[in-house]
């Protein structure tokens, strides 16, 4: 039988995310668009809405739909704002947040990765999506300040870098872990000149790898 990926979107919003806490409009409606299916290998398209990570190559993964929306909604994204993306790998997150009205950069490390989430970018069309094959925990200095800062791997600590690209005011998400593997998702707010964090519960990414990570 024929899997309609429309109605299994639909059943993962309803399913994974409202179910558990997920109440952004904009997160919402851009996951129910979103092909997900199309982010990874064929031979995985049958899993892509299942609520966990999936293998993408080059020992990275695509975070599982809660994760995805859950640092989304953190984020507080309004059309728009100009965001910062480390760490590209399949492009999910990055056509996620294009679809919510952004102006996303996103910064990959790993050429074959860049290559191929450049390429979906365009044949999807996603014009408000520039790419660079970079160190990410450097950022994008040449595009700041940024509105949003979203980070999409696990380093040791806040690379000082990105705080000081984030404008104010501003918001930055990172999972922040003292050992690899276990972090713990932090929202990183600037006002005024004043830098807090807010922790946002328990998490696993794999390793920010760069000057200022791993």
């Amino acid at each position: 039988m024929r899997v309609d990926p429309r109605r299994t979107r639909e059943r993962m919003v309803r399913e994974q995310l409202e179910a558990r806490g997920i109440t952004d409009a904009a997160v919402l409606s851009a996951m129910r668009e979103v092909p997900r299916h199309e982010f990874v290998e064929e031979a995985l398209a049958s899993k892509a809405y299942l609520d966990c990570p999936l293998p993408i190559g080059e020992h990275q993964t695509i975070s599982q739909p809660y994760v995805v929306a859950l640092m989304s909604q953190a984020l507080g994204v309004r059309p728009g704002m100009k965001i910062l993306e480390i760490g590209t790998g399949s492009g999910y997150q990055t056509t996620v947040l294009a679809h919510m009205g952004a102006d996303v950069y996103t910064v990959e490390r790993i050429k074959s990765l860049f290559f191929t989430a450049r390429q979906r970018f365009l044949d999807m069309r996603l014009f408000n999506v520039r790419c660079k094959l970079d160190d990410g925990t450097m950022g994008w200095p040449g595009e700041a300040p940024f509105d949003r800062i979203l980070v999409t791997a696990g380093g040791p600590d806040v690379p000082a870098p990105l705080v000081d690209q984030l404008d104010d005011p501003g918001r930055l998400i990172i999972p922040v872990g003292a050992s690899r593997g276990r972090q713990t998702l932090l929202q990183v707010e600037k006002m005024e000149g004043r830098v807090q964090q807010i922790d946002l519960g328990d998490v696993r990414f794999v390793d920010l790898v760069g000057t200022h990570g791993w």
